[in-house]
Parts: C-alpha cells; sequence; structure tokens
C-alpha cells in the first residue's frame, strides 16, 4: 500500500510540477490612461467635439426652421384652403423627415462622426495595439488585459500593469517618475 501512495504523490508532484512550469504570465494595460497621456488623441478629441458641437448646431437651427413653420401654419390654418393646407403640411413633414436623415447622417451607427473618429483615433490605438503585441512578445506574456474595457477586473497588481511601458515604448512620457500612478483597484 506504501509503494502505491508513493506513486500517486510522485504522479501528483510531477502534474502539479507541470503546471507550474508552463504557468502563463499575464500582464495588463489601461488603454484609457495610455490615450490620456498622447497629445494627439487630445487634439483628435477636441476636433471631433467641435465637429459635433457644429453638426448639433446645424441641426437644432433646422428644427428650429421647422418649428417656426409650424407655427406660421397654425396662424394661417384658418385662412388657407384645403389644397394649401396639404402643400404646407407636406413642405413641414418633407423637412422634418430631411433633418432626421442628416441628423442620422451626421451622428449614425456609419454616421459622420463615426468615420472621422475612425480616421483620427484608429490609427493611434492601432499604434497602441501594436505596441502591446511587441511587449507581450518581447515579455513572453500570453495575454494582456485592458482595465478599462467592459472587462471586469476586481483585483489588478501594479506589477502586472505595462501601461507605462506602452507609452515608453510609443515615445511618450509618463509625466511621473516612480512607475505608475494609478491605484490598483478600477
Amino acid at each position: 500500500m506504501k509503494t502505491a501512495m508513493k506513486k500517486l504523490l510522485f504522479v501528483i508532484l510531477l502534474v502539479a510540477g507541470g503546471l507550474v512550469a508552463n504557468a502563463q504570465k499575464f500582464g495588463y494595460v489601461d488603454s484609457q490612461y495610455i490615450l490620456s497621456k498622447i497629445p494627439e488623441y487630445k487634439v483628435a478629441q477636441d476636433q471631433l467635439n467641435q465637429l459635433s458641437i457644429g453638426w448639433q448646431k446645424e441641426i437644432e437651427a433646422k428644427y428650429s426652421e421647422i418649428d417656426q413653420l409650424y407655427k406660421a401654419y397654425k396662424a394661417d390654418e384658418v385662412l388657407l384652403t384645403e389644397e394649401m393646407k396639404q402643400k404646407r403640411q407636406t413642405e413641414i413633414e418633407q423637412k422634418e423627415k430631411d433633418v432626421k436623415e442628416l441628423q442620422k447622417q451626421r451622428f449614425g451607427v456609419n454616421g459622420d462622426l463615426f468615420k472621422k473618429r475612425q480616421e483620427l483615433v484608429k490609427p493611434l490605438q492601432d499604434k497602441i495595439y501594436n505596441a502591446v503585441q511587441a511587449l507581450a512578445e518581447r515579455e513572453n506574456l500570453a495575454v494582456i488585459f485592458d482595465k478599462s474595457s467592459d472587462l471586469t477586473m476586481l483585483y489588478t497588481s501594479v506589477k502586472f500593469d505595462k501601461s507605462d511601458e506602452i507609452l515608453k515604448d510609443l515615445g511618450y512620457s509618463t509625466g511621473n517618475n516612480s512607475g505608475t500612478n494609478k491605484t490598483n483597484n478600477k
């Protein structure tokens, strides 16, 4: 019986040793932190905000025009023939349809704002992704998580945070000399 126990213990130690030898290394980055340290990202965000504000004002002006047309129609309604009423209602409905289409064109799923964001921000995100991939290969990391994504990270140890290394690899200063300035928990 002792021999069977020794064999079982040996097998358990062998399996445990194999698991330790094949242990995967992990790291994480905070892409929002990284982007906040890149001046080009702030410029891109400012540009996107200005475009968005301008387009929103354009749409609000068109809705205001429609509101004025509707008020004028209501004021004149008693004096208008049926044909004139129909014509003015059709004009108002067409303008509403046009402004809704413009709103969709500017802010829709594949609208102008989305396309401009892709044009301005995607190259920065691609640079970060390439730097993360290079870091993972250089440090032989199996997985790098993004702390700022929807992935829930209940606890993160600063020693596994690779965000400042990514910034350094990209040629940006982290703004602190003693490692990361972020807290351990998200």
